[in-house]
C-alpha cells in the first residue's frame, strides 16, 4: 500500500481559499483513483471529491460542487482547490487511493489513507 501525506490545511476566514495537496511518500500515485474525504468533530467521514486514475473523470459531493476542484499531477500528487470556504467546511481532510482506478464516492472503495490535514473556517 502506498503511504499518503496531506498538506495545505489551516485556519482561514469564510470566503477564503485553500489548496490541499496529497503526495505519495516513497511511491507513486500512478494507476490509482484518488479521493478526498473529510470528517468534522462528532460526524462520520464523508465524501468530498474523487478523480479517476487518468484524471478524465471527477466527482464531487453536492455540498462542494462549484466551489471545490480536484486535479492530479499524473503520478506525483493530487490537489483539492477550495474556494469560497464556509464554516461548515471545517473538518479534517483525508486523501485516499482506489486500486481499481475509478475514484469512487464510498470510503470502503479506498485502501490507503493519509493522516489528514485540518481545515478550519471561521465565520
Amino acid at each position: 500500500q502506498v503511504q499518503l501525506v496531506e498538506s495545505g490545511g489551516g485556519l482561514v476566514q469564510a470566503g477564503d481559499s485553500l489548496r490541499l495537496a496529497c503526495v505519495a511518500s516513497g511511491g507513486t500515485l500512478a494507476g490509482y483513483g484518488m479521493g478526498w474525504f473529510r470528517q468534522a468533530p462528532g460526524k462520520e467521514r464523508e465524501f468530498v471529491a474523487a478523480i479517476s486514475w487518468r484524471g478524465d473523470r471527477t466527482y464531487y459531493a453536492d455540498s462542494v460542487k462549484e466551489r471545490f476542484s480536484i486535479c492530479r499531477d499524473d503520478s506525483k500528487a493530487m490537489y483539492l482547490q477550495m474556494y469560497t470556504l464556509k464554516p461548515e467546511d471545517t473538518a479534517v481532510y483525508f486523501c485516499a487511493t482506489d486500486m481499481l482506478g475509478g475514484g469512487g464516492t464510498q470510503a470502503d472503495e479506498y485502501e490507503s489513507w493519509g493522516q489528514g490535514t485540518q481545515v478550519t473556517v471561521s465565520s
